[in-house]
């Protein structure tokens, strides 16, 4: 057995689903992906520009490396049936269990320790999503899968619904070969239903009108034009792989993160992230849930009520007028003049505006103010 052959026969006796072997050269995306960023299509994440060079060029990652071994761990579950769940609130799939980090991060060590002791040379590094690399670029190319419409990569068994991770090698293996067969056609379904329009064309994403963007990376206030779009979801979104055709007869796999958090079949949580007092690493520990902090959590969670107003939620959101963060404040004045009416409640708005030290969220009150 050569060396490539056994590198991707252990990594599948690790449990991976999808196994391949890239150069550790230049993806074919590189332009692409500085054209987007040339246009601000990343919105605040700034990261990605400061990394645009190790992005683009992945031996700036790890200096004498060869080759790139790219898994995927598949994590479809049933689709969301929202007639029975206890609330309209909505999690992203991909979140509804452990940190898939942790999971992937650990069996790509473990690989890593096998290709060792196999005798593999050179250095390696292991990254899992939040590292400087194109990965769903260097994945087609190693045969994995497609890029989608939905800028997202589609395998034939699992459509979108997996994770991709990445060893980065010191030893020189054979690519496995081009993408996985299959194309999105004539298909545009994930582009006519994103509910924020935030697929431009074909495979382009504009990151800042993206409800996961919207509600997991971006800091600060939401762009108050979207906020009526973010419909039920309270961190991520599936809208696109959702309507894709290729996801719809995607396993069961539901049991490899663990069991669904509360969050996805209790709205009831959702309220707990407006109190002042909600400690997200506490509450949340050894969940994706984690990645707004705080403040975006009540940030989602105001402006989900204000989107699905609830009695219940009124003093939530009255009690959120005096919270430590200005956008968060702001979120709740949103919410509370877009579905909670009444001169009573207009009048707490009132006095907020009037008490209201940060520039931006003053001006913001004024909006909120005058639309309602």
């Amino acid at each position: 057995m050569n060396r490539r052959d056994l590198a991707l026969e252990i990594a599948t006796e690790l449990g991976f689903d999808l196994v391949g072997v890239a150069p550790l050269t230049p993806p074919p995306a590189a332009s692409r992906f500085e054209e987007w960023l040339g246009k601000g299509h990343h919105g605040s994440m700034a990261y990605l520009e400061a990394f645009r060079e190790r992005i683009v060029d992945p031996q700036k990652v790890l200096s004498g490396g060869r080759s790139l071994l790219v898994v995927g761990l598949g994590h479809s579950r049933p689709q969301v049936d929202l007639e029975t769940q206890a609330g309209p609130a909505r999690v992203a799939r991909y979140a509804g269990g452990r940190d898939y980090h942790n999971l992937l991060g650990k069996r790509l060590k473990k690989l890593a320790r096998r290709l060792e002791a196999e005798g593999f040379a050179g250095p390696w590094r292991q990254i899992v999503d939040a590292g400087p690399l194109l990965e769903r670029s260097h994945a087609q190319v190693a045969g994995l899968g497609f890029e989608s419409k939905a800028a997202n990569l589609l395998a034939p068994t699992l459509g979108p619904w997996f994770f991709l991770g990445e060893l980065l090698l010191g030893e020189e293996l054979e690519p496995t070969g081009g993408p996985a067969p299959g194309s999105c056609g004539t298909c545009r379904a994930c582009i006519d239903a994103c509910p924020t329009e935030a697929l431009l064309e074909p495979g382009v994403l504009d990151a800042r009108r993206c409800i996961s963007y919207l509600t997991i990376e971006h800091r600060g206030p939401v762009d108050p034009d979207l906020r009526s779009d973010l419909g039920p979801w309270v961190f991520g979104c599936d809208v696109c792989s959702e309507v894709c055709p290729h996801g719809a007869h995607a396993p069961d796999l539901s049991e490899r993160f663990g069991k669904p958090s509360a969050l996805a079949d209790s709205t009831g949580l959702v309220e707990s992230w407006l109190a002042p007092e909600y400690n997200p690493k506490a509450e949340l520990r050894g969940s994706p849930l984690q990645r707004p902090r705080r403040e975006g959590l009540a940030r989602n969670a105001a402006l989900f009520y204000g989107n699905q107003p609830a009695d219940a939620a009124q003093p939530l959101l009255e009690r959120a007028l005096e919270d430590g963060s200005p956008v968060v404040r702001e979120a709740a004045a949103w919410a509370l003049c877009r579905s909670y009416a009444g001169a009573g409640t207009r009048l707490l708005v009132e006095r907020a505006h009037a008490r209201e030290t940060d520039p931006e969220a003053r001006a913001a009150l004024e909006r909120d103010l005058a639309g309602s």
